[in-house]
């Protein structure tokens, strides 16, 4: 056979870079209950449809070429669901997937790839840093940078073209670290770590003594620093949720999420959703109840739902289209935001306002949580940061009212004036600058005496201040655009975004918050 010794040469070459690391790195990975990142790529993908790029790649330091197969990243294209996305995982069996010349270059040439054809991209992260010697002394920290004037920044930043996705799978230091901080989407696997510098590196340079786990374990991000959106029990599960996430996601923001097929029952428990709210006025519940009844059976989708638990920010779908939630959950704090949910709520509006995604509100909350920690966290200037945010959005918005509404909060909570499409109440909403309890705990809190005439004007000062708050004066003078009945609200809000959608972009948004940053 014509050019047998060359054909030889390739097919050694090739399974040479399908081993990986070597026999021994391989069950050392697979020990640890942990895949390959080939492995991982075969189980994420639709079966067959990998397309490998840089499969042949290695380090360009003298010596390092047959000991850095693929040069630690396995990147390409591939299909989930049928279509197309780009995607990187890093091979920890290869020098722990250290990032170097050959695959920073690697990385950046699929990431921008995607960004030209419409692509999302899937990051699967477990490696440490840069790698050493590579990077040391000025001709190797400045080679990191891809050699050209502009490199550097179209690796490590990015303006909301395609969605983007990084898993935490391992140990991830340096590269993954980052590439989570740039994407829109971040879940980590249980018994993972993320952090900018590993304690082995910590304790070496600053004699700081902590674990993984202690340093950027799954509680650390999801519950304290907000950025993992979701949690994952295995690997398995990782791919599940990112096959879901990205089943709510357009594949570029010049295109409308996919529409799907309302599921059989949807709606079913319209007719009870009352059940769910308590006629105390005072007492909390929880308000997932309330939204699972009012979206498409089964389709609803928490973002961050460990973080900041005071508002619930999640993807869902009424009447198959994918629309972006914002509820004040009265479970916590009874629902008055923190400085981190009002960073939680921003950065929920940055990913809908990217990918044509119309959001609705569900007010009830007594306001902002202020006080002296919430002073020195900023939260003026978050509020007001909030607002701007609001400010830019072009996607429709819709906001119910379903109990009480204070304060500065009603606006953020896209109340009037807010350039809102649909602005409704239930006859269960009060509206109002602070609750009428604490309105009269102000003023009647310099009378001297707490005498039985002074209760009793306080008492009637709350029923009326109460029965002001109600929806109806303000519907009377057409601030908002109708008071419902709850059990006519998911109909509602089907009609309102059929109408809401601009025939002549087709419902395509302006992005304003597309270089907006997602990670506070």
């Amino acid at each position: 056979m014509p050019f047998e010794e060359e054909l030889e040469e390739l097919k050694r070459r090739k399974a040479k870079a399908l081993q990986m690391g070597g026999p021994e790195k391989v069950k050392r990975q697979r020990d640890q209950g942990k895949l390959t990142a080939r492995e991982r790529i075969a189980h994420l993908l639709d079966p067959g449809t990998f397309f490998e790029v840089g499969m042949l790649s290695h380090s360009d330091m003298p010596g390092m070429e047959e000991k850095t197969p693929a040069d630690s990243k396995i990147a390409g294209f591939g299909e989930i669901d049928g279509r197309t996305v780009a995607i990187v995982a890093n091979d920890f069996t290869v020098l722990a997937a250290t990032s170097s010349r050959v695959a920073g270059r690697k990385e950046g040439d699929v990431k921008l790839a995607a960004v030209r054809r419409g692509f999302p991209l899937v990051y699967l992260g477990e490696a440490g840093g840069a790698r050493m010697p590579d990077i040391m002394g000025s001709k190797g920290l400045a080679s990191i940078g891809g050699g050209g004037h502009d490199t550097f920044l179209q690796l490590m930043s990015r303006v909301r073209k395609t969605p983007m996705v990084t898993a935490i799978m391992g140990e991830c230091y340096g590269m993954p670290t980052w590439m989570a901080c740039l994407a829109d989407f971040v879940v980590q696997v249980k018994g993972s770590a993320m952090g900018v510098s590993g304690p082995r590196v910590l304790e070496l340079a600053i004699s700081e003594k902590i674990t993984d786990e202690e340093l950027g374990g799954w509680k650390v991000h999801a519950e304290i620093t907000g950025n993992a959106d979701r949690v994952a029990e295995n690997e398995e599960e990782c791919f599940a949720v990112i096959r879901e996430y990205l089943s709510y996601m357009p594949s570029h923001c010049d295109e409308l999420p996919p529409m799907k097929p309302v599921p059989e029952g949807s709606g079913n428990q319209m007719d009870r959703i009352l059940e769910i709210l308590p006629e105390k006025r005072n007492r909390a519940y929880d308000m997932n109840k309330i939204l699972r009844a009012i979206v498409d059976e089964g389709l609803f989708f928490p973002i961050k739902p460990l973080f900041a638990k005071s508002v619930i920010t999640s993807l869902a779908r009424v009447g198959g289209r994918v629309v972006g939630i914002v509820a004040n959950q009265p479970m916590f704090n009874a629902g008055a935001m923190d400085t981190n949910g009002i960073d939680k709520v921003i950065s929920f509006l940055v990913l809908c306002d990217s990918f044509n995604i119309p959001l609705l509100f569900f007010h009830d909350t007594p306001g902002f949580l202020v006080g002296k920690a919430a002073e020195h966290n900023r939260v003026g200037a978050r509020v007001m940061n909030f607002m701007n945010a609001l400010g830019q959005i072009t996607v429709p918005k819709i906001s119910v009212i379903v109990r009480k509404t204070y304060g500065m909060a009603f606006w953020n909570m896209a109340g009037s004036g807010c350039a809102t499409d649909f602005l409704v109440a239930w006859p269960t909403a009060e509206m109002s600058f602070v609750d009428p309890e604490i309105a009269a705990n102000v003023v009647f809190a310099r009378k001297m005496q707490n005498t039985p005439e002074l209760v009793a004007q306080k008492e009637e000062f709350v029923r009326r201040m109460i029965k002001d708050s109600a929806p109806y004066p303000v519907a009377g003078m057409h601030y908002i655009h109708d008071v419902i009945d709850p059990r006519e609200t998911r109909d509602y809000i089907k009609r309102a975004l059929e109408i809401c959608q601009d025939r002549r972009t087709g419902g395509i948004g302006e992005h304003r918050l597309a270089n907006w940053p997602t990670k506070f």
